[in-house]
């Protein structure tokens, strides 16, 4: 899954945790007059090709926006679908994550999914828990003011067992607390197809992302659009003079 020589540039320029939200399987698919659920296959291939290169570019941590507490509301069918590609892309996919040293970890409520599919989620943790490499979050039945919620209600019982005072907690010890139950803070937030907001999705974390938005459908999206994003963050954040086809060059040369 993951080979090839990594494309690097000066150490540290590069974010260290990238966010997408994978938006426009569905139109990729009616584009091309097929069902809704082609293009989400076809979005789980560009999952893999994305993550063996953030691999090789040695980025830290991406975490992608699989499944939106929200996306229930979609077709009965679809949903069922949808879970069903999950759980394949799981069976699938683990053990070659595990091979590549890829720690996988799944971020949502779980409670919403089947007893299978929980059992599933846990084994594909447990394979990788140890793995040192790119840690790959997938944000599923997940979002932005749940995970809040939970903070609230995990320090709401702190509090009130006496094991902590209101006055210690601060945003230092919530920003722990997130990356511990959840994900830490996002440097590079990326979207596809189209949209301009960030529906739900790391309220918290992404405080201070940079933010880029494409109109280029998931199922399109490929290493030369991943690096364009990732010239964009380049320019944004580390501004030492460079030209934008200079930082291009840098990432996908080396």
């Amino acid at each position: 899954m993951i080979a090839g020589d990594p494309a690097v540039i000066e150490p540290g320029a590069l974010p260290r945790h990238v966010a997408i939200i994978m938006d426009g399987n569905g139109r990729w698919a009616k584009q091309r007059g097929r069902l809704r659920m082609v293009g989400h296959y076809a979005g789980a291939k560009t999952v893999r090709k994305i993550v063996r290169y953030a691999a090789q570019l040695g980025i830290e941590k991406l975490t992608l926006f699989a499944f939106s507490s929200e996306n229930w509301r979609r077709p009965p069918e679809e949903v069922s679908n949808l879970m069903k590609l999950f759980m394949s892309v799981l069976q699938r996919e683990v053990k070659l994550l595990n091979k590549h040293n890829v720690r996988l970890r799944i971020v949502g409520a779980r409670d919403g999914f089947s007893e299978s599919l929980q059992q599933r989620i846990e084994f594909a943790e447990r394979l990788t828990e140890h793995n040192d490499g790119l840690q790959l979050n997938v944000a599923a039945n997940y979002g932005g003011r749940w995970d809040i919620l939970q903070q609230v209600r995990f320090f709401s019982e702190q509090i009130s067992q006496g094991v902590l005072r209101s006055e210690q907690l601060t945003e230092a010890l919530l920003n722990e607390s997130f990356a511990r139950s959840s994900v830490s803070d996002v440097d590079l937030m990326i979207r596809t197809g189209g949209e301009h907001r960030i529906s739900n999705f790391l309220i918290w974390q992404l405080a201070y992302a940079e933010l880029y938005f494409t109109e280029r459908l998931w199922p399109d999206f490929d290493e030369q659009e991943f690096r364009e994003a990732l010239a964009s963050y380049v320019c944004r954040e580390r501004r030492f003079g460079c030209t934008t086809d200079q930082i291009r060059q840098m990432i996908q040369t080396g």
